[in-house]
């Protein structure tokens, strides 16, 4: 079976695959595109034999909401790290930060962040990276298909990116700030679509356990 799930904010994804296993007392239960642990929005769940589609679907294109603050970076590029620098914003308006969001559009390559869940040599990365540690990491091919400005509200920019899978938006918005010339990090990511699967159609795990149950 498949599930549309809301992840909340501080749960890992895992969490959420433990809780929807206890819930359904399936013993397979895998999640497709794993979101960190600051974000919130669709992670879609599945169990017994549908655990074999999940790579089709994290495949899929996504699309987030994104609230990126300048002025302040964070050693995780999101609200959960610690302030690392500091930076004026300059004088910027809706013109400016859509015409930087446009220079996105298209084939790129993006370096994993240290905090992440990727593997080198087995490890993941956000284990070495909270030991101090920082190793070489591969840049990854990515797509981004759509970008615009919702807001800009200084010195908060809410935009909206449509990407395929392998495209960290943490790593977006810190190269966001620095082609306008300052620093930032996240502040809140909401992961509104998984291919076809919409936020609109999630279930929160509290209606979810009780639609279960029922």
């Amino acid at each position: 079976m498949l599930f549309n799930i809301i992840k909340p904010s501080g749960w890992t994804s895992f969490d959420v695959v433990k809780k929807i296993r206890g819930i359904t007392k399936h013993k397979k239960v895998g999640h497709a595109g794993t979101l960190d642990p600051f974000a919130t929005g669709v992670l879609i769940v599945g169990t017994q034999k549908d655990t074999k589609v999940l790579n089709k679907i994290s495949s899929s294109f996504k699309v987030y909401d994104a609230i990126l603050e300048l002025g302040k970076s964070t050693d995780t590029l999101d609200i959960d790290g610690k302030i690392i620098s500091e930076k004026n914003i300059p004088n910027l308006d809706s013109e400016k930060i859509e015409l930087a969001l446009k220079s996105f559009k298209g084939k790129s390559t993006q370096i994993p962040p240290m905090f992440s869940a990727k593997k080198v040599n087995g490890r993941r990365l956000y284990q070495l990276a909270r030991k101090g540690i920082s190793v070489k990491r591969n840049p990854n091919e990515i797509y981004i298909k759509r970008i615009k400005l919702l807001e800009y509200t200084k010195p908060c920019i809410s935009f909206r990116v449509e990407c395929s899978k392998g495209t960290y938006i943490r790593v977006l918005g810190k190269e966001l700030a620095e082609k306008l010339s300052t620093v930032g990090f996240l502040k809140s990511l909401n992961r509104i679509q998984v291919g076809n699967y919409k936020l609109s159609n999630s279930l929160s795990i509290e209606r979810f356990e009780k639609e279960w149950k029922c």
